[in-house]
């Protein structure tokens, strides 16, 4: 009420109703009554007729709802109630109504130089953003309008959305959402919402939150390294009954109930995305460990103290998995995700500009080591009684990333990075129906084909990382992670702090007692 108070001693009806129909919502991306003109209709909107004027006139009410693209009968329906709203105030007359309501209309819904759909997403993202800013005036009038530069990357969102047409093909039933980062300022270069936006604008990258899987793990490995374990810290991997508060049990199982049945390495239940080793993991080092790093990186929603936290039975949304990653990518920072670099007014002054403010909260030399072990996923000398889980890239990545997938029922993702990009992709059902089999293809090589394509003219040595001065490395067995003396056998360099290398004599660190086996 006192906003329109405000509103009311400082501008005419005329302004008021000006600065409405230049800012509102049309739908499709389009903000404002002469974008939207051209848009549907291809012409200014002084140009409009009465039929098509109060067409455009019903849309703000509900865009989805009223949008004549999709929804043309709805829209109509709204469109005569617009006309007899003009005829009850004396505006037009009955044969006006009656003339402009059956008139056939030539919607175009498009726009000169609209050549990619998924850029509405970005642009929706940006106008959330912007609702955000409190250095910006409620009546952009005020400053003679804005000029707002964003962290788009036109060609990043090119490839990207490029790579979902194209991986995805006939298939319609599946949505997805996807960001790609810089993780050194968490600008965002690149951002999709869903598969078709004019079939349905909801902005799945910033609006929806899913059951992460396994993607979660890292923030769990973090907290385990920090705690003294290394990437040949062993438990034993088989089917595990836990004990619980209130004399309960849990059993979580391995994917496809596959067990080594013998003492395993923290690098090799990264590359089969071992749950039992997780939740021991997990228990061991007490579940405010794990959400303590989260919390840390950016990940701001409620995380259950529970055993199956480190397999991602909470919701988060993507952006968060994107900031919390970039936490991983940049060595430790944690960054705030944006859209918006600066915002000037129609005189060129500055009103808003991003400060970048990085808070350093892991510590680099772990973060170093977490990235090379997250390189298991797709090395082809973690094959044992298992495969990594993305083992079909390993002849495909020309470059060096560290990869995540995270499984469930309902959802799959991807999230990987070096030091120059992170890109998060989910896919789903937006009614969290199951998963066949086929169907968790698809983010992975929506992931692997954006980040290469992106990447192509970086060379791979300037997408990686350079070993820190207190960080060795040690040729290890893969499996166990021990120190082998028959040089034989395959061995994987993997990065230690110095003075926590393995020896061969070290045991089994498995010091959770299990209810039954």
């Amino acid at each position: 009420m006192w906003y329109t108070l405000r509103i009311e001693a400082n501008y005419s009806k005329e302004e008021i109703l000006e600065g409405y129909l230049n800012t509102i919502n049309y739908g499709h991306g389009k903000y404002g009554i002469e974008n939207a003109s051209k848009f549907y209709f291809g012409k200014s909107a002084k140009d409009l007729d009465l039929a098509e004027a109060s067409l455009l006139t019903a849309i703000p009410k509900a865009p989805s709802l009223y949008d004549p693209i999709n929804n043309y009968d709805t829209a109509k329906d709204r469109q005569l109630y617009v006309l007899n709203t003009l005829v009850k105030n004396n505006i037009i007359t009955e044969n006006d109504k009656e003339s402009a309501y059956n008139e056939e209309l030539n919607i175009i819904g498009y726009s000169e130089n609209e050549d990619l759909s998924s850029i509405n997403y970005f642009q929706d993202a940006v106008m959330n953003e912007l609702k955000t800013i409190s250095t910006i005036p409620n009546n952009y009038s005020d400053v003679n309008g804005l000029k707002i530069y964003t962290t788009l990357d036109y060609n990043a969102q090119s490839i990207l959305e490029k790579n979902i047409k194209e991986v995805f093909g006939d298939e319609d039933t599946l949505e997805t959402s996807s960001v790609v980062m810089d993780p050194n300022d968490g600008s965002v270069l690149a951002l999709v919402g869903g598969r078709d936006y004019n079939k349905s604008s909801y902005n799945r990258a910033i609006s929806s939150k899913r059951q992460v899987g396994s993607t979660m793990k890292p923030y769990l490995y973090y907290a385990a390294l920090e705690n003294g374990f290394t990437g040949s810290t062993e438990f034993l991997s088989e089917a595990t009954t836990f004990p619980i508060e209130d004399n309960k049990t849990y059993s979580p199982v391995n994917y496809n109930d596959k067990y080594g049945n013998k003492p395993i390495s923290m690098a090799t239940a990264i590359a089969y995305s071992e749950n039992i080793y997780a939740v021991k993991t997990h228990m061991f080092l007490g579940y405010d460990a794990l959400i303590n790093v989260a919390r840390r990186v950016g990940i701001d929603e409620k995380l259950e103290s529970i055993p199956s936290l480190p397999l991602g039975t909470n919701e988060i949304s993507i952006l968060n998995m994107a900031r919390g990653y970039s936490s991983f990518a940049n060595l430790g920072y944690k960054v705030e995700p944006h859209f918006i670099e600066k915002i000037v007014d129609g005189k060129g002054n500055i009103l808003y500009e991003f400060k970048d403010n990085k808070d350093l909260v892991l510590n680099p030399s772990l973060v170093f080591i977490l990235n090379n072990l997250l390189t298991a996923t797709y090395d082809p000398l973690y094959v044992d009684y298992n495969y990594p889980t993305a083992i079909s890239l390993s002849s495909k990545l020309k470059h060096k990333y560290a990869l995540k997938s995270g499984t469930t029922s309902s959802d799959n993702w991807n999230i990987g990075f070096n030091k120059n990009i992170v890109c998060a992709v989910w896919v789903g059902h937006d009614n969290s129906d199951e998963l066949t089999t086929k169907d968790y293809k698809y983010a992975q090589n929506i992931w692997y084909k954006t980040v290469e394509e992106v990447e192509k003219d970086i060379k791979e040595e300037d997408g990686w990382y350079d070993k820190p001065k207190n960080v060795v490395g040690l040729l290890v067995e893969p499996i166990s992670g021990k120190v082998d003396p028959d040089t034989s056998k395959n061995t994987k360099l993997v990065y230690f702090l110095k003075g926590t290398e393995p020896r061969e004599t070290d045991p089994t660190f498995d010091e959770i007692s299990d209810v039954e086996n």
